[in-house]
């Protein structure tokens, strides 16, 4: 993912991280409620609208833990992973669920979140009045699985699951910043106190110099019709912004722009998706698209086209996009990535993401934690290291000359 935006970012020490080890669970206590493991698609699509109200009362609403999200990236992303959703049920309610995957990796049965590296801020969801004994339950449930060990990337800090894990079972490894900005005051006092005076002359010079070139407009795409035409735009623009590197987000491959298009026009029968875009002359340049949920916009992705890069047509509709944000009553934005340069004065705080390793249940299981702590370790001193710095940045120069 780019640095703002979903996907794997340089690993940084934690104070939450904890050392791996035993995963054993307390025995269960009689809750009332009915736990069932769901193993195909079809169980699995029948959820939709009892699963997204458990996605809304969470602490910290996950527009990636949707149901219509989650179940495109199944469809697109899955592969031959096993599907392992928990869910509990107390009477004929659903009030609890926790969307796990088994997935074979070099031999090894690795238990993963549905959704992979996109399943940002995933967790075991709970019902709004229920206590955590529906997440324990849960969690016993999954962890009784057959898997060789678990690598959950998206965790949030106040993680329900590991809460509910024993002391030392599952080491956390910050992987996101994760930037958040409050909107609350309205974009006029935020802009006012975030955007210096000469950024803001800056801005409007540059906007000045772009509309010599023709007619620059700005438009927000929202229902499935509109952003049916403006995802063909934003692809395109993306392809653009990394042709000939590396792409991090899944932007560019044709699984993850049938992926993100399936799932985004899905998303957009609930009023969820909001695409921004800049055109100049009715050609799009940039865009910026987000996901609203909960009184919070969660930044998916942006771009421009290098061809107007000295116009920063990318931060304008940033800046259009959260201003937007404010204007329907949007309280928060998270921007899910580093702490970037071009988000530093977007930040108030920082509300970190994490991926859990651990839970071994097997020798195999344990050599694999094993080594992939250790690889953390080494990158993260080579990361210290200028020396390794200079010698990596010189490999990069030979490989692209």
């Amino acid at each position: 993912m780019p640095a703002e935006f979903p996907g794997v970012a340089p690993l940084s020490p934690s104070a939450t991280d904890s050392p791996a080890g035993a995963a054993g669970l307390p025995a269960a206590r009689s809750l009332g409620v009915r736990v069932e493991t769901l193993r195909s698609e079809s169980e699995f699509v029948g959820l939709g609208g009892s699963w997204d109200g458990l996605v809304r009362a969470m602490p910290r609403p996950s527009p990636f833990l949707l149901h219509s999200w989650l179940l495109e990236w199944w469809r697109h992303c899955g592969g031959d992973a096993e599907l392992a959703v928990h869910v509990a049920y107390r009477g004929d309610r659903l009030v609890g669920a926790l969307p796990l995957c088994i997935r074979d990796h070099l031999g090894l049965r690795v238990c993963e979140f549905v959704g992979g590296t996109w399943s940002l801020l995933a967790d075991v969801i709970v019902a709004q009045g229920e206590g955590s004994s529906v997440a324990d339950t849960l969690t016993r449930r999954a962890t009784a699985a057959r898997y060789d060990f678990a690598s959950l990337f998206g965790l949030p800090g106040s993680s329900r699951l590991v809460a509910a894990l024993p002391p030392r079972s599952l080491r956390l490894i910050e992987r996101l910043e994760a930037p958040v900005l409050d909107l609350s005051a309205g974009w006029a006092r935020v802009s006012e106190a975030k955007v210096s005076p000469r950024a803001r002359r800056m801005r409007a010079r540059r906007r000045r110099q772009l509309g010599e070139l023709g007619k620059v407009e700005a438009s927000c795409a929202r229902s499935r019709d509109e952003l049916a035409a403006a995802l063909d735009d934003a692809f395109r623009v993306y392809a653009l912004r990394w042709r000939g590197r590396h792409d991090p987000s899944g932007f560019v491959a044709p699984e993850g722009v049938a992926f993100h298009r399936a799932a985004l026009l899905r998303l957009a029968d609930e009023d969820v998706v909001r695409l921004l875009t800049l055109r100049l002359d009715g050609r799009a340049i940039a865009f910026a698209l987000s996901l609203q949920l909960a009184g919070r916009t969660y930044g998916l992705n942006r771009a421009f086209d290098p061809a107007y890069g000295r116009f920063s047509p990318g931060s304008d509709a940033k800046l259009l996009s959260l201003e937007a944000a404010a204007g329907e009553g949007i309280v928060l934005a998270e921007f899910l990535g580093a702490a970037g340069r071009h988000n530093e004065r977007f930040t108030d705080r920082f509300e970190p993401i994490y991926q859990g390793i651990g839970l071994p249940k097997t020798l195999r299981g344990r050599a694999a934690v094993a080594a992939l702590l250790g690889g953390i370790r080494l990158r993260r001193t080579m990361k210290r290291s200028a020396t390794a710095r200079r010698v990596y940045r010189h490999v990069r120069r030979l490989k692209g000359s």
